[in-house]
């Protein structure tokens, strides 16, 4: 790998050399004085080296110098990096039209997969299709609302596999307890069954293998998304590498599909996202094909399994680093739900601190850092600097998270900053953006707001937790590993008490 990039990069700097023989100096937008401020870019690289392991922490630092709306190189790629609330929402309510498209990364296009997703197509009548079924069909409030009994057999199924490790005095990976949870909700949503055993490391768990695939090669740093010319090569092999797990996944799919077509003429239909998508099908498949079908499932997984575990286990890593904020949570779920009656989600509303944590979590700890990257369709002005057409547009909900100027103390993990503001997450105010906001905020938000809500409520409201092996609340290890969404580095793991 080394050999390749260093014979790609005398070639980059041989042609480099030859057009500035050939053109003229002014070679890009990053030249003019109204592009965006921002670090000088090198030769053929622009500014990729000072993206480091934690592209997300690297330009918060950098947005302290050159300001909240600065612009960077990476690669041939013209980018401009968003950090500020007041800036977010210019491009992401203003102009939300013009900022609606999406830059694809490599990994996206495996097997076409950029041409039929709701995350990567580019608004258009395939997209607002795409949309409206997942609204109608699995995250409306009449949907959602009908399928709460779903949802609390699947907590069940938590509590219980938490009280059997209380029991026999094991450890819990939270995150991958949350995980598995998530993931069977979903495949019980869309397919009326479960794909995975919380506790379990059998062949059960190969779609939770597939899943944290996908996110993890989709994150990963990738010489075509910064070199478009590079697609060809695939130099690091994500391309190949994600294809093959999408090719996994379609398999499962279509076995699910074929099992459902032979059982729909001899039992009665199941009340299930692929049960409305198929009707849908049959109808005019020209209006929805078994690939978009597909494509759409995958969607559904990727999204709302990783996500959201991933932010129940930093909720719980923050509480018990301050086991005064977890006794104050459990106390308050006590009062309201009782201390043997299980949470209903009805009960949401009327848990205020449960909320605070939860947004104090997204604050700290957004699940994508840096959203899905934006594109410009046509050249803006913003604050007297040009974001140029077709410039990627990265909206660092991090930085907004720990900026000082809007947030007290932005380091300290403190939920009762939200008690005396109306501050959400539904993407109306900008300096708490975890599901992104505008026309392309994410669509699986409501379930995601439920389930996250649903799971630590049931992680601490029967259950005290101690850490794993002796480590004292500030021992904690904080570090995150940067990807399509932000994992803890080192999982959670915490022993669980009955109360």
């Amino acid at each position: 790998m080394d050999l390749l990039l260093t014979t790609f990069l005398l070639l980059c700097f041989t042609a480099w050399l030859w057009l500035l023989r050939v053109l003229k100096p002014n070679l890009g937008p990053w030249k003019s004085t109204k592009f965006p401020p921002g670090p000088n870019p090198l030769p053929i690289i622009g500014n990729i080296l000072e993206l480091g392991e934690k592209p997300h922490q690297s330009l918060a630092k950098l947005s302290k110098i050159y300001g909240p709306l600065m612009g960077l190189k990476l690669g041939t790629v013209t980018t401009v990096v968003v950090s500020s609330p007041e800036i977010a929402r210019i491009v992401l309510q203003k102009y939300d039209q013009v900022f609606c498209s999406r830059q694809h990364v490599d990994a996206s296009r495996a097997l076409d997969h950029h041409k039929h997703s709701v995350v990567w197509l580019p608004v258009d009548n395939a997209w607002r299709k795409l949309r409206k079924l997942c609204k109608e069909n699995m995250f409306s409030v009449q949907r959602l609302d009908r399928s709460q009994g779903l949802r609390r057999e699947k907590l069940r199924s938590l509590r219980d596999y938490v009280k059997e490790c209380a029991v026999n005095g094991e450890a819990v990976n939270i995150g991958r307890a949350a995980f598995t949870t998530s993931l069977n909700l979903m495949s019980a949503t869309l397919f009326s069954m479960e794909f995975a055993t919380l506790g379990s490391a059998d062949s059960s768990e190969e779609f939770r293998d597939i899943v944290l695939g996908i996110m993890t090669l989709i994150g990963k740093p990738n010489l075509a998304d910064y070199f478009p010319l590079l697609r060809l090569v695939d130099p690091h092999g994500i391309l190949r590498e994600n294809t093959l797990y999408f090719k996994k996944c379609f398999a499962i799919f279509d076995e699910i599909i074929r099992q459902r077509q032979q059982s729909s003429d001899s039992s009665t239909p199941k009340n299930d996202m692929l049960e409305a998508l198929l009707q849908i099908n049959q109808k005019n498949e020209s209006e929805l094909s078994f690939y978009d079908i597909k494509h759409l499932l995958l969607d559904l997984f990727v999204a709302g399994t990783d996500t959201t575990s991933s932010t129940v286990e930093w909720a719980m890593t923050e509480l018990l680093r301050n086991p005064e904020k977890m006794w104050k949570a459990r106390d308050e779920l006590r009062n309201v739900v009782g201390q043997k009656e299980e949470i209903q989600e009805s009960d949401i509303s009327r848990l205020p601190y449960l909320r605070a944590v939860v947004k104090e979590t997204f604050r700290l700890h957004p699940a994508g850092p840096l959203l899905v990257p934006h594109k410009a369709d046509e050249d803006v002005e913003i604050n007297s600097y040009i974001v140029p057409k077709n410039a990627q547009v990265l909206v660092n909900v991090w930085a907004m998270g720990r900026d000082s100027s809007v947030w007290p103390n932005p380091d300290v993990f403190m939920p009762e900053r939200f008690w005396e503001t109306e501050t959400d997450v539904h993407g109306q105010h900008f300096e708490l953006l975890p599901f992104g906001g505008g026309r392309r905020i994410c669509v699986g938000l409501p379930l995601a707001y439920r389930m996250v809500h649903l799971m630590l409520a049931t992680l601490i409201s029967s259950f005290d937790w101690k850490l794993e092996e002796g480590l004292k609340p500030e021992e904690v290890e904080m570090d995150e590993r940067f990807g399509l969404t932000l994992q803890k580095a080192i999982p959670l793991r915490a022993v669980p008490t009955q109360l």
